[in-house]
């Protein structure tokens, strides 16, 4: 596995080795000694999620406030550009962004530690996501910043298009009023 820190380095984006041949293909997809060490740090992850979604599907930008989770993502079908937003106050990078483009091809994850927002936007006509997370799913202390806040200013990549998104987060709130950490 090859772990890249992003320009906010506490995200890591992971490159599995894949072996191919004209059969398939295999690769581990994770290796607990291998990602605590990447990370610098023991983690421990308690629920896997699967959603499945359609092209222009926004999902985003959403955190626990409480019982906050850090997040291993990855695509098994289709594509998605996938956000992590650092809501850490005492942080250098408060408020900053990062990106990276997940597919099923290139078989990537990103590790979205706790303190982050997360979100993502579909590029291809589905996608399957797959999350481990290192808290259980706690909706009373669930928090959504608006994917289009000015003040973070993620690019993207809709191509015009307008995105699709749940009512919970179009209802999310700005940046400037959102509860951080």
């Amino acid at each position: 596995m090859i772990a890249t820190r992003l320009a906010i380095p506490d995200v890591l984006l992971l490159e599995p080795q894949v072996f191919g041949d004209a059969r398939g293909f295999f690769f581990e997809s994770f290796n607990q000694a291998q990602f605590d060490q990447a990370v610098g740090r023991p983690v421990a992850f308690v629920q896997d999620n699967h959603s499945r979604s359609a092209r222009h599907v926004l999902r985003g930008l959403h955190y626990q406030i409480r019982q906050p989770q850090g997040k291993l993502v990855r695509v098994v079908q289709g594509s998605v550009f996938d956000v992590a937003v650092d809501l850490r106050r005492g942080s250098a990078t408060f408020g900053q962004w990062v990106g990276a483009e997940l597919t099923a091809d290139n078989k990537r994850q990103l590790w979205v530690p706790e303190g982050f927002g997360h979100g993502f936007v579909v590029t291809s006509e589905s996608a399957e996501f797959l999350y481990k997370t290192t808290n259980y799913y706690a909706p009373q202390h669930e928090r959504c910043i608006r994917w289009d806040d000015p003040d973070l200013a993620i690019a993207w990549p809709l191509d015009g298009a307008q995105p699709l998104l749940s009512a919970k987060d179009q209802a999310g709130a700005a940046f400037a009023q959102a509860e951080t950490y």
